[in-house]
C-alpha cells in the first residue's frame, strides 16, 4: 500500500444541506443481484469506493460485464459463471468476500480469493463448516487465500446468527441457483437483522423469493434472478457523522435518505435522539441541529458500526455513557474499540474499553492533536467531526482510508464549511 497523508481537521461549524453516498450495503447486493441476471440491469446511483470497485471487479472475473457512466452502472448478466476457474481479489471488502463465496460456488467456479489489509485475518469459519457438506471443497490455513472447488448443493446450512449477517446474505443470495430447496437454520441469536431484510427486498426486486421461517429462511432453488433497474438508496450509516456533527454544534439537512428503509443503521435516527440531539425528519429530509447531551446506554449489537461515530457525541455528552454489544468491532478494518479509547482518550477523554464496549465519561470539548487512523475509514471520518469541537485542531493519519466507502468525505466536509488542510504522512 502506498504511503498515506495526514489530514489536519481545524476546529469549525458545519452548515448546509448534503447527499450523503448511495448505500454501500444496498450498492454491494444490487450488484450482484443484477450481475446473477440473465440481461442487462442500470443502477444508480453508483459511488465508486473501494469494497464496491472490489465487488464490481469480483462479479467481472466470475463473467458479468459492466460499464460505468457518470454514478450510472449498467450490468450485463449474461456470461456470468462463464469461468472455470479464477482468482478473485476481495481488496479489503468483507462483504465482497463473504457475499461472493457462495455465490461462486454456486456456479461452479473454482475460485481463490484473496484479500488485503485485515481481510485475510477475518473469520470464514462458518462457510467452511457448512460448505464442504453441501459439495464444495475449502483450502485453507484459516483465512485467505481460500480455495474452493466443486459445486454448491441444497440442503440445510445450519449457521451462527450472531457472527456476521453476511454470511446468511451469501447464501441467500447463492441458494436459490441451486437445485432443490434448501433451508437456513440459525444455531444463535441473530444479530443485525435489517440487513438480512435488505438482502430479501432487493433480491425480490430481481424476482428472486425467499422465505422467512420460525428457525431461519426457506430458500426454493431453480430460481432465476431477472434484469431490471434499481435506484440505490442513501447511506444511513454514513448519515451517523453528519448527526455527529450536529450533535457538537452544526446544523445539517440531509436529503438523500429513505425514510423506510431496512437499512439497520437507520436506527441512528433514535440513538441520537436519545442522546438530546435535535432530529426531525420532514418533508422527505433529515434536519439536524445541537441539543442539550447526556449520556445514555446504548446495546449496538444490531448496529456497531455506529459505535465510532456515535462514540464522539458521547464523549460530549453530560454524564456517562455505557455502550455494550459491540464485540465485532475487534474484527474490522481495525479493532475499532481499541481504536476509539485510543484517539478519545489522546483528546483528554476518559474512556474505559470493556470486552463488548465503551465506557465514555463526558467532557466539555476536546483537547486537539494528533489521533491515529489506523487505516480505518470509520475511524478517520469520526475523529474529523470531533475536530469541530477541539480546542486546536486535529491531525489525523491514514486520511485515504475514507476511500474505502466514501471517497468524497472531506470534499463534503469543507463544502459544509469544515476546515482541512492535506499534510504528509
Amino acid at each position: 500500500m502506498n504511503k498515506m497523508h495526514c489530514i489536519k481537521v481545524c476546529p469549525s461549524s458545519l452548515n448546509g444541506t448534503i447527499s450523503v453516498p448511495p448505500s454501500k450495503s444496498a450498492a454491494h447486493r444490487a450488484i450482484i443481484c443484477a450481475a446473477l441476471s440473465d440481461g442487462v440491469s442500470v443502477l444508480q446511483p453508483i459511488d465508486l469506493s473501494n469494497d464496491i470497485t472490489a465487488t464490481i471487479e469480483c462479479m467481472k472475473r466470475l463473467g458479468a460485464g459492466f460499464k460505468l457512466e457518470g454514478k450510472i452502472l449498467t450490468v450485463d448478466g449474461r456470461g456470468v459463471f462463464s469461468a472455470d476457474s479464477t482468482e478473485l481479489d476481495c481488496s479489503e471488502s468483507g462483504s465482497t468476500l463473504r457475499f461472493i463465496i457462495p455465490v461462486a460456488a454456486a456456479g461452479g467456479v473454482k475460485s481463490v480469493f484473496t484479500g488485503h489489509g485485515k481481510l485475510p485475518e477475518r473469520p470464514i469459519g462458518v462457510y467452511t463448516d457448512c460448505l464442504p457438506e453441501h459439495g464444495v471443497d475449502c483450502v485453507t490455513e484459516g483465512g485467505l487465500p481460500l480455495e474452493i472447488s466443486g459445486k454448491l448443493q441444497s440442503g440445510i446450512f445450519e449457521i451462527p446468527g450472531d457472527i456476521s449477517s453476511q454470511f446468511i446474505t451469501g447464501l441467500l443470495l447463492a441458494l436459490p441457483l441451486v437445485e432443490g430447496d434448501s433451508e437456513i437454520r440459525l444455531t444463535s441469536p441473530l444479530q443485525s437483522v435489517g440487513y438480512i431484510n435488505m438482502t430479501m427486498q432487493i433480491m425480490e426486486q430481481f424476482g428472486v423469493k425467499t422465505e422467512r421461517t420460525e428457525k431461519g429462511w426457506f430458500i426454493r432453488g431453480g430460481q432465476k434472478y431477472i434484469a431490471g433497474n434499481h435506484i440505490v438508496e442513501g447511506d444511513w450509516s454514513q448519515a451517523a457523522f453528519y448527526m455527529t456533527a450536529a450533535a457538537l454544534g452544526s446544523s445539517i439537512t440531509i436529503d438523500n435518505l429513505d425514510m423506510n428503509s431496512t437499512q439497520g443503521d437507520k436506527a441512528c435516527v433514535e440513538v441520537y435522539r436519545r442522546l438530546g440531539a435535535d432530529i426531525r425528519c420532514e418533508n422527505g429530509m433529515v434536519v439536524m441541529n445541537t441539543g442539550k447531551l447526556h449520556g445514555i446506554e446504548l446495546d449496538a449489537s444490531d448496529i456497531p458500526d455506529m459505535v465510532p461515530a456515535f462514540s464522539i457525541a458521547a464523549a460530549l455528552a453530560e454524564g456517562r455513557t455505557v455502550i455494550r454489544g459491540a464485540q465485532r468491532l475487534r474484527i474490522k478494518e481495525c479493532d475499532r474499540l481499541a481504536a476509539m479509547r485510543d484517539g478519545l482518550s489522546r483528546l483528554g477523554v476518559k474512556v474505559e474499553e470493556t470486552e463488548d464496549g465503551l465506557i465514555i465519561n463526558g467532557t466539555e470539548r476536546f483537547s486537539g492533536g494528533f489521533v491515529e487512523g489506523y487505516n480505518d475509514h470509520r475511524i478517520v471520518m469520526s475523529f474529523a467531526v470531533a475536530a469541530c469541537a477541539s480546542e486546536s485542531g486535529i491531525t489525523i493519519s491514514d486520511m485515504e482510508s475514507i476511500n474505502k466507502s466514501y471517497p468524497s468525505f472531506f470534499e463534503d466536509y469543507k463544502r459544509l464549511g469544515g476546515k482541512t488542510d492535506v499534510i504528509m504522512g
